[in-house]
């Protein structure tokens, strides 16, 4: 499709509604591993935490072959193999209390398609606005990259090293378990996850991916930890490079808020920043 057939889904809206459930949060606790008391409804959903709600259900037969839904209706059709989620901007103006009932808006913020090294590249950036008995709580911006099918072997982009010393660092390992975990969590039936032939035979990557948000939600989590008392009022972060199951990863940061993943050379796969009220 062109350009131009692709800007005429710039605006197009969605409202979806979902329970946060608390048995949907504490497993999420157990896939974090985390150590703290359980939750409890009534309890504040941790930020982040609602990418494991407002799922997007599709029957099998409505499932393109990556195991994502098809191409079209909300998102637009982009003619593209691959799709990653790439980044993402986030404020927290209000809570989501666990057992209540939230909604979620979105809107087609923008199409924009480039040129890259690999080829063409189509951004789409879509905003959320979450509420719960009619109070805004979070406000967030997805940006979604779409690009062509791979030309030969896997060749990772041109890495860096972190440029502050760490904090704290702490080395994860990406079990398949973790991810199809998280791929159920998220009701994400995308196969780059949780299929190694196809990840491997069709989209030409080494290995299983692990989810950027799950990168993402490990960063705020461990900041989180190291300044208990503080509430997250925003957070950004981006992709760099792609973290695969192969080989453990790093999460670090500092207490500025400054977080990033090391993968296993030692070089940036996400950088984040984290802001505190």
């Amino acid at each position: 499709m062109s350009g131009e057939d692709l800007s005429a889904w710039i605006g197009r809206q969605e409202t979806v509604e979902d329970t946060l459930d608390l048995t949907r949060a504490r497993a999420m606790q157990a896939t974090l591993d985390l150590s703290q008391r359980p939750l409890e409804v009534g309890d504040t959903l941790p930020p982040l935490w609602h990418w494991i709600y407002f799922w997007q259900i599709a029957p099998l037969s409505g499932l393109g072959p990556d195991g994502h839904p098809a191409r079209g209706g909300f998102l637009p059709p982009v003619p593209l193999q691959r799709r990653m989620w790439a980044g993402g901007r986030l404020e927290f103006p209000g809570a989501l209390p666990l057992g209540a009932r939230a909604r979620r808006r979105s809107t087609i913020k923008s199409v924009v398609e480039k040129e890259g090294r690999s080829g063409k590249l189509v951004f789409v950036t879509v905003r959320h606005e979450l509420s719960a008995g009619g109070n805004l709580a979070v406000v967030e911006e997805q940006d979604i990259v779409y690009r062509d099918a791979p030309g030969g072997p896997y060749r990772p982009p041109a890495g860096e090293r972190p440029g502050a010393q760490a904090d704290w660092r702490d080395e994860i390992e990406a079990t398949p378990t973790l991810l199809f975990r998280y791929s159920a969590l998220t009701f994400n039936g995308h196969r780059i996850h949780y299929d190694p032939d196809y990840a491997r035979e069709e989209e030409g990557y080494p290995g299983l991916i692990v989810h950027g948000p799950l990168l993402a939600t490990y960063l705020l989590e461990r900041f989180r930890r190291e300044e208990p008392s503080k509430r997250i009022a925003a957070y950004s972060f981006r992709a760099k490079r792609t973290i695969f199951d192969l080989d453990p990863f790093a999460v670090a940061g500092r207490r500025d808020g400054s977080l990033w993943i090391e993968d296993s050379d030692g070089m940036v796969a996400m950088e984040a920043q984290a802001s505190t009220a």
